[in-house]
């Protein structure tokens, strides 16, 4: 990839990654509950399924799924229900403890579990990098090459952003504590909101 076209692709996933959506709500969330370091395991699991998905959009696999109507729906139901399921424990659990110990009682699996079906399991994100992605690519270069540069870019940038909405978070903790289960509720009908949508939007 030319450097000119790599560095237009750079801007462009920092636009993206900046938009809010269910993965920087879930680190916004875990970054208050857990602290910014255990929420490395959820930004970990986010980033990992991001670049699945666009690995599988640049090399043709999200155009297909996209062209499958029955699939596509199937793909948007199981996403869904998944931020549903999020959005109920949120709305459930604990308020956020100033204790970082009692606070990471969640385990890291659990965590990086999260992250990572947050991202696969959202099929707008297949239909974005599937949409973006094409204009950075050169048919005449080796496209392996290109989905390996394409996908490392974006997981860095998305790293970075997420980590710092994590930080954010963390550093707002003294409010949240305040605020109690608030907090959770407001993210939890937020998660439960975007799972309702999901399905229904076209």
């Amino acid at each position: 990839m030319p450097f000119d076209t790599w560095l237009l692709y750079l801007l462009t996933c920092f636009g993206i990654a900046v938009v809010p959506g269910p993965n920087a709500l879930l680190v916004l969330t875990h970054g208050a509950l857990h602290g910014n370091r255990k929420t490395l395991f959820t930004i970990s699991g986010g980033v990992l399924g991001f670049i699945v998905m666009l690995s599988l959009c640049a090399l043709g696999l999200g155009a297909l799924i996209q062209a499958s109507l029955t699939w596509f729906t199937v793909l948007k139901i199981v996403g869904g229900l998944y931020l549903i399921w999020l959005g109920l424990g949120l709305w459930r659990s604990a308020p956020v403890s100033l204790d970082v110990t009692n606070a990471m009682g969640s385990n890291s699996w659990s965590l990086f579990r999260q992250g990572l079906l947050s991202a696969i399991s959202n099929p707008k994100a297949l239909l974005l990098f599937t949409a973006f992605i094409p204009p950075f690519l050169d048919p005449s270069r080796n496209l392996i090459a290109q989905t390996a540069a394409i996908a490392l870019t974006y997981a860095v940038v998305e790293f970075i952003v997420e980590y710092l909405v994590a930080s954010a978070a963390y550093r707002v903790r003294p409010w949240l504590a305040r605020a109690g289960r608030r907090f959770n509720k407001v993210c939890g009908g937020f998660f439960i909101a975007f799972g309702l949508a999901l399905p229904v939007h076209s």
